[in-house]
């Protein structure tokens, strides 16, 4: 059985805020250069106005009717439905865990006999769920299906700059980032030309109290706290490539003979992510593919960011048909991984 993505769609909201504007409104003295840090110039951030609010749900909606319109699916051919969104705000002031957002999602774009599920795995949410469907389509249990993700989640940026009062605070990393959805089609139909090769996901419980989101301890708002130095540390980023090293040397495989064409990272720091690169190098003892990034325009975007690159880069006509794509995740837990796929189909 051979998996493939079948169609993708995204959406992102119109408003957009710089990282100057951005630290410009917090109440200490700037102590750092966060555009320079992470290569982040602006985000996307979601419209708050009453008549056309953007939730969590209402992100995700449009990102599914998107990916709807360039699939040969209708909702209604959907065997399951899986939401992963990290926030799941459904209004301005409601955070919603039941009725799950996969069975509301599913009900409002008429996928009327679909199963459904929420899942959530952090920022690996995306990777996980197309993992999860991956695995019911090679089990028999689907022949194709939806993984969504909207995420509202600049709200813990809007309390990291009213609550962060010292030079390093744990809420730096939350200024970073965008609201964005994402979503994708799997279906069974793979081949030479589309093919979802392999997906494997690892998750450490070392550091997993190094970014916890969670209600602020000081407002009513929602928080991230980060401990950036523990999580930008040359020991996590070779944890993750010594598995990855593993899976390659265990299933017959090299780096130079999965030719990979590009490669996405977690939307999160340029500098770390060139970082990254450098390890990955020394460690393989080979150049890396050509890394495909929006960081710059969308920030970190939670979830979706993986899905959202290759959007916006298939959409700029960026990535010729039949290239080789590897995702790599990184998250709270912490997780990290790799999905690797052919791509000749998709477009935005």
């Amino acid at each position: 059985m051979r998996t493939r993505f079948e169609s993708l769609g995204a959406y992102t909201p119109s408003t957009v805020r710089s990282t100057e504007d951005l630290i410009s409104s917090l109440s200490v003295p700037r102590s750092l250069d966060l555009e320079r840090i992470t290569g982040i110039k602006n985000r996307r951030v979601h419209n708050s106005d009453p008549d056309d609010y953007e939730s969590s749900f209402e992100l995700a909606q449009r990102a599914v009717e998107d990916c709807l319109r360039h699939s040969d699916y209708t909702a209604a051919d959907l065997d399951v439905v899986i939401s992963v969104s990290i926030t799941r705000f459904r209004g301005p002031d409601f955070f919603c865990y039941a009725p799950s957002f996969a069975l509301m999602l599913r009900n409002a774009i008429g996928a009327d006999h679909a199963l459904h599920f929420d899942l959530s795995n952090a920022c690996a949410g995306m990777v996980t769920g197309v993992m999860v469907l991956d695995r019911m389509i090679k089990a028999g249990v689907v022949r194709n299906g939806l993984v969504v993700s909207g995420e509202q989640i600049t709200p813990i940026a809007e309390t990291a700059a009213r609550e962060i009062s010292q030079p390093y605070d744990p809420q730096f990393a939350a200024l970073t980032v965008g609201d964005a959805a994402v979503a994708v089609v799997v279906d069974d139909r793979g081949d030479d030309d589309d093919e979802i090769h392999y997906i494997e996901l690892t998750t450490a419980a070392y550091g997993a109290e190094f970014c916890l989101g969670m209600p602020s301890d000081k407002t009513t708002g929602i928080a991230m706290y980060t401990d950036n130095r523990q999580l930008a540390s040359e020991k996590r980023y070779q944890q993750a490539l010594d598995r990855m090293s593993d899976f390659l040397t265990q299933t017959g495989r090299t780096w130079e003979s999965e030719k990979y064409d590009y490669w996405i990272h977690h939307q999160f720091s340029g500098p770390a992510i060139e970082y990254i690169t450098q390890l990955a190098a020394q460690h393989f003892d080979t150049p890396m593919p050509q890394s495909l990034s929006v960081l710059d325009e969308f920030g970190n975007t939670a979830s979706t960011s993986h899905f959202l690159v290759l959007h916006e880069h298939l959409a700029r006509q960026r990535i010729p048909r039949g290239s080789k794509v590897l995702l790599i995740p990184e998250a709270s837990g912490i997780v990290s991984g790799h999905l690797a796929a052919t791509i000749s189909r998709l477009e935005a």
